[in-house]
């Protein structure tokens, strides 16, 4: 079969069955009690078929991955099923439980997503990080066969995102290359109809941070008519027609096509002549041919562009609605064709009744079509996840200072792995946006250096300028310092931590972050993780203990989204014996299992492995050594341990998570010397005790049977007792302890913004300190009293 021809011919069956599939979705298929519109964007695919038609049945290769316009996921799910990688129960299932995901998800649909969209934006800018990802594996000798290139299918309302410019700054820093962003710029968006130039706003930055822009504006119909008597006359119309007004004519066709082209530009001469020769609907077909709903036009400004590796954006004029009757409405973002616009479209597509989803169903050469399929590059390997290596961890790396805080023994623990060449710390990779050595990674950096494409030296070191960081810049680095922009440094660990699937090769990514920006970069954060990223992310320094930074330094919410975050474990280490067995633990986790989700059963992610959190302190602590044995480990990385066990009279439970160790450790003793027994529990991990409980519940309605460690922990405490929760951040974090076996709480934290201060003077103020648990036990004390009293 002729190219063209198969393109065109693919070009209309994915048009129908992207269509088709929304349309059963909303009108067929039954839906439940209380059920509304279930949606799908039929115009958005629309306008996106001809583009994604080019360039993956004409362009890419197996090596090559692409995020898709989340709301082409539709067109994405129907051409997976051309290609047979999709099944017609999941494409009726579309939007359903268990059916094709309305967004594409590497984790929750079958068809060989390469990168999950959803939320705008972050899927376009993963693709820059994912190619600085893949030179990365490039500049350390790894990784088999040809570069791939990194494309994102954008829709031109995703460039309001203030993350995509964060990454073309970012790329422009790091010698960015190998990346395509097509944009399909129908320039309809939920809202509205974009502003008149956007597009000249398009070309001047990305041409600034150096990129090649390709304006595909005018589709083979449209150039053929220019070349025809009064042609230039009816380009310069075309080019010089307001956005809004080129829609409204869309949506009402070749009539008023000509009747407005008629009044604008008709002299009874060429022009008239040029209109003359064309139908109604003739007429109709050449103002929509813009050059991104031309799949001819497409492939050969693809094609133009691969010659090298410069990252190139194409501005690709389309039709939102191109070849529906939604085409041009302002309305058509969110819109559906009704039973009988859906009847008028398959009358017109040629579909018989009851054959809606055969894929070859109106081709007259389906044998043809179905050899010209076999040849495409693209899908020539199947479908292109990697399975990689993975890496034995080496066992906790101890430290024996007498006095250390835990984002010091951070930075200790990675600066003595980075001595020894040859193991697990070669598939390092650290990130940190601009606070490198605020964050505690100088001495990792100064043995193990810094990426680049391309060898820079240390200037200072070659001026002979006294410095204590020595940083080159080579291939061979494993630091990649970043500008600083949270969502990038989460988006850069998110594609890095896809590296095992993407490119084979495993890659364990370790960011730092100032601890309250944490938040800066949650919905990136949350994207990495909802694609089964794995990355160690240290949030440092934390809390109102940072104290001299004030309050716009200080988190207070941070523990809480570490325990609410899907995919991410989180700890909160106190002593360095603790972090030491948490970093050991997490270089397993973050290498276990594969692609999918946890089991239902429990949802625990043991077997799953996944992401996981620190949030660190610049607390110096005076150190507490533990047996540093396997029970030991094991109550650390399940969330706790007795530090001071209970016994059969314990009236009060000390629980502390992180810096405030020292004040649950002297209360306990002040408390004690009145003849109550107390207990101290040592919070490793108030994410993964939740975590536990909860699946414990779940496993117990399902299967029956088993306990949590927290309930193994709580569980023969005397039922009078009293915990008294505390932690420098949201007291929430642990105050669901009392749940666990029915135990009163006493829960102390920080629920308001920081100010500067002392550690003292802001622990007392917050009632965090020792004062604040002996005082939080007498209260309770004599408030159970007054009860019995009364009683």
């Amino acid at each position: 079969m002729d190219r063209i021809a198969a393109l065109k011919e693919i070009e209309r069956r994915l048009l129908w069955l992207s269509s088709w599939t929304i349309h059963n979705a909303n009108h067929i298929r039954p839906k439940g009690e209380g059920a509304v519109k279930v949606g799908g964007h039929q115009a958005s695919c629309a306008s996106m078929v001809s583009i994604l038609t080019a360039l993956y049945f004409d362009r890419l290769k197996p090596q090559d991955r692409v995020a898709v316009k989340p709301h082409a996921a539709p067109l994405f799910h129907a051409m997976q099923y051309l290609m047979g990688n999709q099944t017609r129960e999941k494409l009726e299932a579309f939007r359903a439980f268990g059916g094709a995901q309305s967004y594409p998800s590497r984790t929750k649909d079958t068809d060989d997503v390469d990168f999950s969209t959803g939320s705008v934006g972050l899927g376009v800018a993963i693709t820059a990080f994912a190619s600085l990802v893949q030179d990365y594996i490039r500049g350390h000798g790894w990784g088999q066969g040809a570069e791939g290139r990194m494309v994102a299918l954008v829709g031109d309302a995703e460039l309001d995102e203030g993350n995509v410019y964060e990454c073309l700054q970012e790329g422009w820093k790091h010698d960015l290359r190998n990346v395509w962003w097509v944009i399909d710029y129908n320039r309809q968006s939920l809202d509205g109809v974009v502003r008149e130039g956007l597009w000249q706003r398009i070309e001047a930055i990305f041409g600034a941070f150096g990129w090649r822009v390709v304006r595909v504006k005018h589709g083979a119909l449209q150039r053929a008519a220019f070349d025809e008597p009064g042609g230039e006359r009816l380009r310069e119309w075309i080019d010089g027609c307001p956005n809004d007004l080129y829609s409204a004519l869309t949506f009402k066709g070749g009539a008023a096509w000509r009747q407005r082209l008629m009044d604008d530009i008709g002299d009874q001469g060429e022009v008239t002549a040029l209109l003359d020769r064309r139908s109604d609907d003739a007429l109709a077909e050449l103002m929509t041919n813009l050059g991104g709903q031309c799949v001819e036009t497409m492939a050969q400004a693809f094609a133009e562009a691969e010659g090298d590796d410069r990252p190139t954006a194409f501005l690709a004029y389309t039709i939102k609605g191109w070849g529906t009757p939604l085409a041009g409405h302002k309305d058509n973002h969110g819109g559906l064709m009704t039973p009988k616009q859906m009847e008028a479209f398959r009358a017109q597509h040629g579909v018989r009744e009851g054959r809606e989803w055969e894929p070859f169903e109106t081709v007259a050469d389906p044998e043809g079509l179905k050899r010209f399929l076999e040849t495409v590059p693209f899908f020539s390997k199947g479908t292109r996840r990697h399975v990689a290596a993975t890496y034995p961890t080496e066992g906790p790396v101890w430290l024996d200072d007498a006095e250390q805080s835990t984002q010091g023994a951070f930075g200790k623990i990675l600066g003595e792995m980075a001595r020894d060449k040859g193991g697990i710390a070669d598939r390092i990779v650290s990130f940190s946006p601009d606070v490198t050595v605020s964050t505690g990674l100088s001495a990792w950096v100064n043995r193990r250096g810094l990426f680049a494409r391309e060898g820079r030296e240390d200037v200072f070191k070659g001026e002979a300028v006294p410095s204590t960081q020595k940083w080159a810049f080579s291939p061979a680095g494993q630091h990649v310092e970043l500008g600083i922009a949270e969502m990038n440094l989460f988006l850069a660990l998110g594609a890095a931590g896809l590296s095992h699937s993407l490119f084979g090769e495993r890659l364990l990514p370790v960011g730092t972050v100032y601890d309250p920006f944490v938040a800066r970069g949650l919905d990136a954060l949350n994207y990495a993780c909802y694609q089964g990223a794995r990355f160690l992310i240290a949030g440092t320094p934390s809390g109102v203990t940072l104290a001299p930074e004030g309050g716009a330094h200080q988190s207070v919410g941070s523990p809480l989204i570490g325990m609410s975050q899907d995919g991410l474990a989180a700890f909160e280490p106190a002593w360095s014996d603790e972090l030491s067995v948490v970093m050991d633990w997490a270089l397993d986790y973050m290498q276990r299992g594969g692609e999918g989700d946890p089991d239902e059963e429990t949802w625990l992610r043991d077997e799953t492995g996944g992401a996981v959190y620190l949030r660190l302190s610049t607390r110096p602590l005076e150190q507490l050594r533990s047996a540093r044995d396997e029970a030991f480990a094991q109550g650390v990385t399940r969330g706790a341990y007795w530090l001071r066990p209970p016994g059969p009279n314990t009236e009060v439970v000390i629980a502390y998570q992180g810096a405030v160790a020292p004040a649950a450790i002297e209360a306990a003793g002040r408390i004690g010397q009145d003849r109550r027994e107390v207990a101290v529990l040592a919070v490793t991990s108030a994410d993964r005790l939740n975590a536990g409980w909860t699946a414990a519940q779940r496993g117990r309605m399902r299967v029956g049977g088993g306990l949590s460690h927290v309930e193994r922990l709580l569980g023969e405490l005397p039922a009078h007792c009293l915990l008294v929760t505390v932690i420098d951040g949201h007291p929430a974090t642990l105050s669901w302890l009392g749940a666990v076996a029915g135990h009163r709480v006493a829960p102390l934290g920080v629920e308001h913004f920081g100010q500067t201060g002392t550690i003292e003077d802001l622990h007392r103020h917050f009632m965090i300190d020792a004062d604040a648990i002996v005082a939080a036990a007498d209260t309770y004390s004599a408030g159970r009293a007054i009860r019995l009293r009364s009683v």
